[in-house]
C-alpha cells in the first residue's frame, strides 16, 4: 500500500465492485493462466479467498506451504521461487514471516508477485478489502475518522490500512497499551491514544486487532484480564460510539479478548462483509496482473 497511488487504489476497487455486481464471473477468461499460492504462515481467509478468486476467474492454482516446500530441506526462498518461475506461472502469491520477502522476490523474478502478508510489514490486499467495505458501508472514505485498536506494533494490517486510508483522505487514530504502539508512530501522521473509552466517540470506523502473541517474545502487558478491561470492545464501551459507527476486524477473532461476541455478531459489525469483499478485491488484482503483468 505504501507504493500504490490513489488512482491505483481507485482502479482496483472499481474493478472489484464490477466483479461483485456481476452475477456470474467470466469463468473462462483466464483458463490458460496459473497462479501459485506460496504460504509460509497459517492462513484461512487470505489463502481461501485467493484460491476462490483464482477459480472464479477460470485460472488454475497450485498451493504450496512451508511444510511441503523444499525450504525444509535447506533450499533458500529465492531458489524455491526461481524454480517455480521456471515452470512459467502467471502470478505468485506469497505470505512469509520475514518482512520484505515479497519485495526481495520481486527484484529477482519477472513473474508478478502479490504480497499476502510479510512479517510485521504489510498486508496490502487486506487494506484494499477494508477500504471497499468502508466505502460500501459509509458511502465514502475521505473525511472519516478510523480508529485502529490493539496490537499496532506487530500488525501488518494496521500499517497497510494507515498508508491506504490516508491516501484516500481518512484520518487515523491508533489506540493500545504503550508497549503495543510503535515509538515512532507519529511519523505516519496518526493520532495516538492509550484509552479506548476516550477516543471511541470520535470514530466513524472502529477496526479491532488481535494480540499477536506469536510475534512477541513475551506478553507486553500485565494480563489479558487487564487488556480486556481497557482495550476490549464491549457493548458497554460501544454505548459511547456514534450511532452509525461500523466495527471491523481482519480476523482471526479472539472473542472475549479484543472484542466481545455481542459486538462481533452485532448490528454494527461488517466483519463478514470484509471476508466477502476479500474475494472480489483479489479477483480484481489477479485479473489486472494476469492481463497485463502489472496494475493498470
Amino acid at each position: 500500500m505504501h507504493d500504490l497511488s490513489r488512482p491505483d487504489i481507485l482502479s482496483i476497487l472499481a474493478l472489484a465492485k464490477k466483479f461483485k455486481n456481476t452475477p456470474k464471473a467470466p469463468t473462462q477468461a483466464f483458463s490458460h493462466k496459473t497462479v501459485v499460492n506460496l504460504f509460509f504462515e497459517p492462513s484461512t481467509r487470505t489463502r481461501s479467498s485467493f484460491e476462490i478468486a483464482t477459480k472464479r476467474l477460470g485460472a488454475s492454482s497450485i498451493n504450496i506451504t512451508s511444510s511441503s516446500s523444499s525450504t525444509i530441506k535447506g533450499e533458500t526462498l529465492i531458489d524455491t521461487a526461481k524454480n517455480l518461475e521456471a515452470m512459467n506461472p502467471d502470478v505468485i502469491i506469497i505470505r512469509h514471516f520475514s518482512s520484505g520477502a515479497p519485495y526481495v522476490l520481486s527484484q529477482v523474478l519477472k513473474t508478478p508477485i502479490i504480497n499476502a502478508g510479510d512479517g510485521f510489514h504489510e498486508h496490502p490486499t487486506q487494506a484494499l478489502l477494508d477500504m471497499m467495505t468502508i466505502e460500501e458501508a459509509k458511502g465514502k472514505i475521505s473525511g472519516l475518522t478510523v480508529l485502529i485498536v490493539g496490537d499496532i506494533a506487530h500488525s501488518r494490517v494496521a500499517r497497510s490500512n494507515i498508508y491506504g486510508l490516508q491516501k484516500m483522505g481518512a484520518k487515523i487514530i491508533v489506540c493500545g497499551p504503550p508497549t503495543l504502539i510503535p515509538p515512532d508512530i507519529q511519523k505516519l501522521h496518526v493520532g495516538v491514544s492509550h484509552s479506548l473509552k476516550e477516543v471511541v466517540s470520535k470514530a466513524d470506523v472502529i477496526m479491532m486487532l488481535r494480540i499477536q502473541e506469536e510475534r512477541q517474545d513475551r506478553i507486553q502487558f500485565p494480563s489479558k484480564r487487564e487488556y480486556i478491561k481497557y482495550f476490549g470492545l464491549t457493548l458497554d464501551t460501544l454505548k459511547q460510539a456514534k450511532k452509525d459507527v461500523i466495527i471491523m476486524h481482519p480476523g482471526p477473532l479472539n472473542r472475549g479478548v479484543e472484542i466481545a461476541s455481542e459486538v462481533a455478531d452485532g448490528p454494527y459489525s461488517v466483519i463478514l462483509n470484509q471476508v466477502t469483499n476479500g474475494v472480489v478485491v483479489r479477483m480484481a488484482l489477479l485479473s489486472m496482473l494476469m492481463k497485463a503483468g502489472k496494475i493498470e
